[in-house]
Parts: C-alpha cells; sequence; structure tokens
C-alpha cells in the first residue's frame, strides 16, 4: 500500500488506488487485507478507479482500541474523503455486511454491491453454529492463542480438518495467525448472524447482490434475501463460481454495475 489517511479516530490507514474511472472501494472479508482484493481491482481499472485498503488490524493499517464496527465505518468515511469525497462500495463476505452498514449509515455512497455476505439465518442451525462459534473465539483470542482462532474460523467455512492440519504446516500460517485478532472484528460486523432487514430497509441508494452458481443454497439464498430486503436493488448469480469467486468473472459485473450504471 503505498497511500496513507487517518481515520476520525486517529487510526492510520494504508490504501492505494487504481485505474481511472468512477471510485469504488474495494472491502475485504475475514482473514484478507486489501491484498487479497488487488486482483479484483486490476480488472475493475479499465472502467474505475479502484481503491482496496487494509482493514484496521490488517497489513499497513493501526489498529486503534477499543475496536466498535462504528470506527470501521469511519474508517470508510475517512477514505471516502481521501479519494475524492464520494465513492461506491464494494464488499466481500463479512466486508459487505460491513459495507450494507456503512451505506445504512449515510456515507457519501452512489452505489454499493455485496458478495455472499454469510448470513447464518439461512443454513440450518446456523445461529447456534454461530453463538458457538463466537464464545470459542473470543476465549481462544483472550488466551492468546491465535493459531486455534484460526482453526474455529476456517472450521466455520466449512474446510476439511485434513486441509486445516495442512495449512498448520504451511508456510502462510505465521501470516494467518498474525491476522487472527481481526477475527473478532468481522465477527462484531456480522454481529448475530442474522439478516438486518430493518437496517437493509432503510439504504436508499443502488444495491447489486451477487452469489456464486455454485456455492451452497444458504449463500445464494442470503444474497436473494438481501436483494429483497434493500428497496432499490438487484440480484446476480455467476455460473460456476463459489465463496472464492474469480476476479475475471466478478470484475465485469462490477464493471457494468458502477460504470455503465446498469443494474
Amino acid at each position: 500500500m503505498d497511500k496513507k489517511t487517518t481515520s476520525r479516530d486517529g487510526t492510520a490507514l494504508a490504501y492505494q488506488v487504481t485505474g481511472q474511472g468512477p471510485t469504488v472501494i474495494l472491502v475485504s472479508g475475514a482473514m484478507s487485507t486489501g491484498g487479497t482484493v488487488a486482483p479484483l481491482a486490476q480488472r475493475l481499472a479499465d472502467r474505475c478507479r479502484a481503491v482496496v485498503y487494509d482493514r484496521r488490524g490488517r497489513g499497513g493499517s493501526g489498529d486503534t482500541k477499543p475496536y466498535a464496527v462504528e470506527r470501521e465505518v469511519e474508517d470508510l468515511a475517512a477514505l471516502i474523503d481521501a479519494v475524492g469525497g464520494e465513492a461506491a462500495l464494494f464488499g466481500v463476505s463479512s466486508g459487505g455486511a460491513l459495507v450494507l452498514e456503512a451505506v445504512a449509515s449515510g456515507l457519501p455512497v452512489g452505489r454499493a454491491a455485496v458478495y455472499e455476505v454469510p448470513y447464518a439465518d439461512f443454513l440450518e442451525g446456523g445461529a447456534e453454529q454461530e453463538a458457538t462459534y463466537k464464545e470459542q473465539l473470543n476465549k481462544a483470542l483472550s488466551e492468546g492463542r491465535h493459531g486455534d482462532a484460526v482453526e474455529l474460523f476456517l472450521r466455520l467455512t466449512g474446510l476439511a480438518e485434513e486441509m486445516i492440519q495442512r495449512a498448520r504446516q504451511s508456510p502462510m500460517w505465521a501470516g494467518m495467525e498474525a491476522v487472527a485478532p481481526s477475527l473478532a472484528h468481522d465477527d462484531t460486523v456480522m454481529g448475530d448472524g442474522l439478516l438486518p432487514r430493518d437496517r437493509l430497509a432503510a439504504i436508499t441508494v443502488p444495491v447489486l447482490a451477487v452469489a456464486g452458481g455454485a456455492s451452497p443454497e444458504w449463500m445464494r439464498k442470503a444474497s436473494r434475501e438481501v436483494s429483497r430486503a434493500v428497496p432499490d436493488s438487484a440480484y446476480r448469480e455467476l455460473a460456476g463460481q463459489t465463496h472464492m469467486v474469480e476476479p475475471d468473472v466478478l470484475g465485469p459485473v462490477l464493471a457494468e454495475f458502477f460504470a455503465g450504471r446498469a443494474g
């Protein structure tokens, strides 16, 4: 990240800008940094001015305590101000929940898009699973067991136990442990894990909800319900895509929405 700005509480935020056109800030999900969505920014760059940033507690950004979702909304406000005073937003997974909250809060956002926000009320037993995860995650982090926190998150995503243990032995594991404390941030953003219908109903800008056609049905249903809850919204399903969506597939859809003003 080659640029810095400062949030309202003094937290330094690292970001970079790619391309020309309408400005779009890309918000990453759990266990990720701005670098995670950088390939998508490159795919948007021919039609959009794409901004990627390290959310607080990750990469080159600070992490002023105490954490609150409102601080992350203020981070987005600071970024919007730094890049010209108005922007569109895109968020993936729990980053999408942050985007929806930021838009509902009234930030100067013209349009927003989200990809597969994992609202647990559409997964059988999801609310109970979310509550158990929250309790175990907070305990692991409070005891400094960052590796165990990463394991909890990977299990929540459905990764097989063999793959989790293989990941523990990989060179990437140290980096995953380093960003583990930010899992508590994403958990707070998701709240009780349920779709905040009343909050979404207050959104007054166009929203595009996108899901992968090869993702589990509950994730696709969650995306469809986001679209139903937001007054001015549309739903798109990308054939053959999963939660790990390919930038070359998602990029053109977002570029059309943000630059082409299509829904």
